[in-house]
């Protein structure tokens, strides 16, 4: 028993003699100084910048912060930093673009003064809404298209040399396009061409001499004037489609080719969406039903109108191709002339 006494006594004054070491131990341990941060916030122009926010984020935990702001003299300071931390110190004002500091880590103690910070003015950024108006645009593209003339005299007004960047053509601008070439005198002066050549082949059977000549301008001007009416401004207004060719100018001759032919049966429309040629194809049959009205009775029938709608169909596949391989490099248009070398 006296033992057991013994041992517990000796583990007794062994443990306390390790607990008074240990406190007086720490009771001569100073604690570890803490660190301070200051620093001056100006603008470009060193004059102070009051009332900054000063934010100094303690980087491993973003969520820890403290603010403060600029004095009347721009200075800010923070007190009781720890020691081996490494801060940021983030700093805004109203009209400056946002200050950031690299890392900064304090030693036991240490002041550190980051000095005088300069902010700049910030950069605004501008926003330009562009709006595109299909009418405006298209009106500008009209008024050059009305100044191309092959060799700057023969008119040339429905072709398109702008891609998929034409807009689709108003109403009144599809009727404005189609009486400006009836009306042209290089047009009228192509009527009495043909009206020519049809007098020397005795077509149709209208008499000769002035009279004969007279019945078949007559007859020309009105197959023409009804089918620039009615394939390149009535059906392509009701029917919401553009009379125009649409040069494509690029890629394979074979695909160029074939652009030019099948645009005599396929069209596009106000939509951007290509479909078929009602327009130009409906323009050429209605213009050969009307000319049983007014052809010698001894050309009428069915026989007339189906050979003036091949006739027409063939003309405007021959012009379609002309205008993609030879025209369009002789059309003078404005603020562009498409030189032929080039091509």
């Amino acid at each position: 028993m006296s033992r057991f006494y013994f041992n517990g006594a000796t583990l007794l004054a062994l443990a306390l003699t390790l607990a008074a070491s240990t406190q007086a131990q720490t009771d001569q341990s100073p604690e570890t100084p803490l660190g301070q941060i200051t620093g001056t916030v100006t603008d470009v122009k060193g004059d102070a910048v009051i009332g900054a926010s000063v934010i100094l984020t303690w980087i491993p935990n973003s969520t820890d912060q403290k603010t403060v702001f600029t004095t009347d003299n721009g200075f800010f300071r923070f007190d009781a930093l720890r020691p081996t931390v490494p801060y940021k110190i983030t700093i805004n004002a109203d009209g400056f673009a946002e200050w950031i500091s690299p890392p900064i880590t304090l030693a036991p103690g240490q002041v550190c003064p980051i000095g005088n910070v300069s902010l700049q003015i910030a950069t605004q950024n501008t926003t330009m809404e562009v709006t595109y108006d299909p009418i405006e645009i298209a009106t500008e593209q009209i008024k050059s298209e009305q100044t191309q003339r092959i060799f700057g005299v023969i008119p040339n007004f429905y072709v398109s040399f702008d891609g998929e960047n034409a807009a689709p053509l108003t109403t009144k601008m599809k009727f404005d396009l189609a009486l400006k070439v009836s009306y042209d005198p290089v047009t009228i002066a192509g009527i009495g061409i043909v009206a020519g050549a049809r007098q020397a082949g005795n077509s149709p059977n209208y008499p000769q001499g002035e009279k004969g000549f007279g019945d078949r301008f007559g007859a020309s001007a009105a197959d023409g004037f009804s089918d620039i009416m009615i394939g390149g401004a009535i059906l392509p207004s009701l029917l919401h489609q553009d009379p125009r060719y649409f040069y494509q100018g690029t890629g394979t001759t074979r695909s160029r080719l074939r652009h030019a032919i099948l645009s005599a049966f396929i069209a596009k429309g106000d939509n951007g969406e290509w479909q078929p040629n009602y327009s130009s194809v409906g323009g050429d049959l209605a213009s050969s039903v009307l000319s049983n009205l007014y052809f010698p009775k001894s050309n009428r029938g069915t026989e007339l109108v189906f050979s003036l709608f091949a006739l027409g169909t063939g003309e405007r596949i021959g012009a379609n191709v002309a205008q993609e391989f030879l025209l369009g490099r002789f059309t003078h248009r404005r603020h562009q002339i498409t030189d032929a070398l080039t091509q």
